[in-house]
């Protein structure tokens, strides 16, 4: 780790405390995760922009219950950003089914909220065509997970990866950081429930170069990533799972949780009244009861 590196992951070990960091390595890039609790293993997947920052309350809450293992995919947290990767859904589900793979875990439980949650379905699907029983899936969450049924963000992405979309966006990020502070906020239904050093932890990673390009690399395959995730949605029927949406969500609109739903042969949902997109931040007592409840079935 370099010392930018250093400086920027000790300004978030603070809300990693009773949590051990880890390392991997892939193909010589180094992807970092967090690992807490005993038990059956659930992996947590972040969305775009975030990294294993945003479970800093569901891997204490859930450490009595499982081995937690929550990794900051490539190119995003404090992992290595590897020039030239591959960040389409796909690509990035066959890295963590990688993950599990090289984790040793028989058998997992699999969560992913916004654009993690579209990966997770992705890694899904993988795991149902190459038979279920043999990847070890058992159970899928998803949290207010990006899919083809809600409309936000369908013109936007695409145009942040057009070569115009993409350099305005560095503009924006670069000269005027008060952006970051604007987009963070609109992410909750009600500002004055962000917790405490929320912002300054997700801003950590800009530290590392990269960052950006990373998240540009995720928007310019979106539409394509939509399209192949409304195709694969029909293999997911038999996995048991779990649809988490805050009522408020002003990313990805809980409107889809119904068209979402019936996919699904085993399913069940949570909805949180006046919650926006990051319902573990936001209610994170209920977030985690409604879970651990659905883990102990």
């Amino acid at each position: 780790m370099n010392e930018t590196q250093e400086i920027a992951s000790g300004s978030a070990s603070a809300s990693s405390e009773g949590m051990e960091e880890c390392w991997m390595d892939f193909d010589g890039a180094r992807m970092r995760y967090l690992r807490a609790g005993s038990g059956p293993a659930l992996v947590l997947l972040h969305g775009l922009l975030g990294y294993s920052f945003s479970w800093r309350y569901t891997m204490p809450a859930l450490a009595s219950y499982a081995t937690v293992y929550a990794p900051d995919l490539l190119g995003a947290g404090f992992s290595d950003r590897p020039r030239g990767i591959d960040h389409s859904m796909h690509a990035t589900a066959l890295r963590v089914l990688r993950f599990v793979d090289k984790l040793g875990l028989a058998s997992f439980d699999l969560l992913g909220t916004s654009r993690g949650g579209a990966v997770a379905m992705a890694a899904a699907a993988e795991c149902v065509s190459a038979g279920v029983s043999r990847r070890g899936l058992r159970r899928l969450v998803l949290v207010c997970p990006v899919n083809p049924y809600s409309s936000h963000g369908r013109r936007l992405a695409p145009f942040v990866g057009t070569n115009l979309g993409a350099a305005l966006f560095r503009f924006g990020a670069e000269r005027m950081p008060f952006l970051f502070r604007y987009w963070h906020g609109r992410l909750y239904a009600d500002r004055s429930t962000i917790p405490p050093g929320s912002l300054e932890g997700y801003k950590a990673p800009l530290a590392i170069p990269g960052l950006l390009d990373h998240a540009l690399g995720i928007v310019r395959t979106w539409t394509a990533d939509l399209r192949e995730l409304e195709a694969l949605l029909p293999k997911l029927a038999p996995i048991p799972t779990l649809l988490m949406w805050g009522s408020k969500d002003p990313a990805v609109y809980a409107s889809s949780i119904e068209p979402l739903a019936r996919f699904f042969s085993n399913v069940q949902t949570v909805v949180f009244p006046g919650i926006g997109h990051l319902p573990y931040e936001e209610c994170p007592e209920k977030f985690n009861q409604a879970l651990i409840e659905f883990l102990e079935r």
